[in-house]
């Protein structure tokens, strides 16, 4: 099969829509359930390619969850623990497999954003995995092939209109790639660089110590940046990216929403958070809103005047900034891409903040030296990579 139509482009009023191959190739893709539309299939091809890097630099099944053409999470099946389980509402899921791990983490990173994901999976997709699928608000998954039993599971969800895509796991694109833009062509060679160890040999400060899991972590984030909207940044530590930030016109805000979205989820893992007393009757993406308020800047709207009797069975006591701020301060080794230089130092003060040991990043600014003095001034180590990873 060349072409695929799809329901509609962007936008229900954007039709008619495709997907087609030129020449005499074939799709390398079979849709098994659904009817995908335009925003899928770019969230499914990005996150495929996104996935298929990460499990050849770890060599862990990965999972990412994207929305709207951007990674809200990606992992790398580690184990998980009696927390992260917890915060990830996945509790009561038993032995998890590898690739149910992957998922569990890349969907937990940013709960909020991952409503109504789509994802992807490095591994033929199994039981487990689609278990802990079929009961999240998801609009698809794209893997390599799915067992019997989790294509059955999968394809049961929302009365078997839920996108399940297979892709060829040996296909490979050619290598010019074109698009058009109000009716103009561009055309470039695809972005093939591998992103290897390699690129964190050049280590400009003072600090050079980078551990094998803080360099696994750099990678798991510039492998993230390569299919984020730029301009991005990423955090990550233990396998998995745990704040992304995309789209930001400046590279500070980037940092500080990444970092925002990194201080998050650590804060879900605090006593204060795991404690919360939540009505049994209470969805997880409610409770994943409340956490959201509760750790936030507007938590007071929501322990005054008894709204929080909506999800709560008792009132809970306020995380006050002081608390917050001090949990925080447990935040740890985590390691901080971007997808281009940092301009200012600013970006190195943000970072420290939410646990920052370990920076890649490209280098070439007229004020490296100053992110360099920045680094320096907290002890955190940078690798120049030498190597943008712009995405549009």
């Amino acid at each position: 099969m060349r072409e695929l139509t799809l329901k509609y482009g962007c936008n229900p009023n954007q039709k008619p829509a495709r997907i087609f191959m030129q020449g005499d190739r074939e799709l390398p893709v079979k849709v098994l359930s659904g009817t995908p539309g335009y925003i899928n299939f770019l969230d499914a091809l990005n996150g495929w390619q996104l996935v298929r890097e990460l499990k050849e630099a770890t060599g862990l099944p990965a999972a990412t969850s994207f929305k709207h053409v951007s990674p809200a999470g990606a992992a790398c099946g580690r184990p998980l623990s009696d927390i992260l389980k917890k915060i990830y509402w996945v509790e009561d899921a038993g032995e998890l497999s590898p690739l149910a791990c992957a998922y569990a983490r890349a969907r937990g990173a940013d709960r909020m954003s991952s409503f109504g994901d789509f994802i992807a999976l490095s591994d033929v997709c199994d039981a487990d995995t689609a278990r802990l699928i079929k009961r999240e608000v998801s609009d698809g998954v794209i893997a390599p092939g799915y067992t019997e039993e989790a294509l059955a599971i999968l394809r049961e969800k929302k009365k078997g209109k839920y996108n399940v895509i297979e892709i060829d796991p040996s296909y490979r694109p050619a290598e010019t790639e074109v698009k058009q833009v109000f009716g103009v062509s561009f055309e470039q060679g695809r972005n093939e660089i591998p992103i290897t160890g390699d690129l964190l040999n050049n280590i400009v400060t003072e600090a050079k110590d980078i551990p094998e899991s803080a360099k696994t972590d750099l990678l798991i984030a510039l492998i993230t940046l390569k299919y984020t909207q730029s301009n991005s940044v990423c955090y990550a530590l233990d396998g998995q990216a745990i704040g992304i930030g995309a789209g930001q016109q400046s590279r500070v805000h980037c940092t500080r929403l990444a970092g925002r979205k990194a201080d998050n989820w650590y804060l879900r893992q605090a006593p204060e958070v795991l404690g919360l007393p939540f009505r049994p009757e209470v969805s997880r993406a409610e409770r994943d809103n409340a956490i959201d308020v509760y750790i936030g800047d507007e938590s007071e709207d929501l322990l005054r005047d008894g709204s929080w009797e909506r999800v709560f069975t008792l009132k809970p006591a306020p995380f006050t900034p002081e608390a917050k701020r001090a949990w925080l301060d447990g935040l740890k080794g985590v390691s901080l891409a971007s997808d281009a230089f940092f301009p200012f130092g600013d970006n190195i003060e943000r970072a420290r903040k939410s646990g920052v040991s370990y920076i890649a990043e490209p280098g070439g600014s007229i004020r490296d030296d100053q992110v360099i003095e920045t680094c320096n001034r907290y002890g955190i180590a940078m690798a120049f990579t030498g190597l943008r990873l712009f995405h549009h």
